[in-house]
């Protein structure tokens, strides 16, 4: 490790992923944008999914002042977070054949709908098997993934394949395999992982890029206000009333 303290250093390595992201991967944001607003405008519902930290991704952009309020998280009992003890129970179900299957089939998710899968390696069954399962049934699939996996690893689902095999816009995180950005020679593992603020970061311009395109349709984008600001719940509870039957997570 260089100059500067682990901080800077940190910060210097998430910054510079940042703008890789921005940089590489602008067409494919601009995409993921226009695919959801493309579904939003005919009628569609709008899905995220992630497991483990990659859940954190998922619901930044669920329930949130400033963010669509049509985004609802697909959520995987045992899966969502380190609430679930022992933690590592996450991790196992994560290769679980056939529970991507059994949560599409028992969750609102139907032909139209979006999905946005967020999978840092996208190597393991449920991810896979989430993409698989979701275009099968008719849904369009956004997948957010380190791609460096696909060549550094090997799949753990049957097919051999990737999330980054079965997904119509893929979003490259640009995350080295380990997701571990800092080494020092008095620590004997690398340290500080950084996929949670590039992958936010990535859907939040997601996000911010389908706002814009509603508009530019002439859509009002049903963006969700603060409830800390004055006005703020009055504004959400019209947003929900107009889009109730598109939002779930207040049923």
């Amino acid at each position: 490790m260089s100059d500067g303290t682990p901080a800077d250093l940190f910060f210097d390595a998430a910054i510079g992923l940042l703008q890789r992201v921005r940089d590489e991967e602008a067409d494919a944001i601009a995409a993921a944008g226009a695919l959801l607003a493309d579904t939003v405008a005919a009628g569609g519902r709008l899905f995220a999914f992630g497991a483990g930290h990659s859940s954190l991704a998922a619901q930044d952009v669920v329930y949130r002042a400033g963010g669509l309020a049509l985004m609802n998280l697909l959520a995987v009992p045992g899966v969502v977070g380190v609430d679930v003890t022992p933690a590592t129970l996450g991790s196992a179900l994560e290769r679980v054949d056939g529970l991507a299957g059994a949560v599409l089939d028992t969750s609102p998710v139907r032909a139209g709908d979006a999905l946005v899968i967020i999978s840092l390696s996208g190597r393991n069954a449920l991810p896979v098997e989430m993409a698989l399962g979701a275009r099968a049934r008719g849904l369009k699939v956004i997948g957010v993934t380190s791609v460096a996996y696909a060549a550094e690893t090997t799949s753990r689902h049957a097919s051999g394949t990737f999330l980054k095999d079965h997904c119509d816009i893929v979003l490259d995180s640009k995350i080295a395999v380990g997701d571990a950005e800092l080494t020092l020679d008095t620590i004997p593992a690398p340290f500080a992982p950084a996929s949670t603020v590039v992958t936010t970061a990535l859907l939040q311009a997601v996000m911010a890029t389908t706002a814009a395109d509603l508009a530019d349709r002439g859509i009002e984008p049903p963006l969700l206000r603060s409830g800390n600001v004055d006005g703020g719940h009055e504004w959400n509870g019209r947003v929900m009333a107009q889009y109730g039957d598109r939002i779930f997570y207040r049923r």
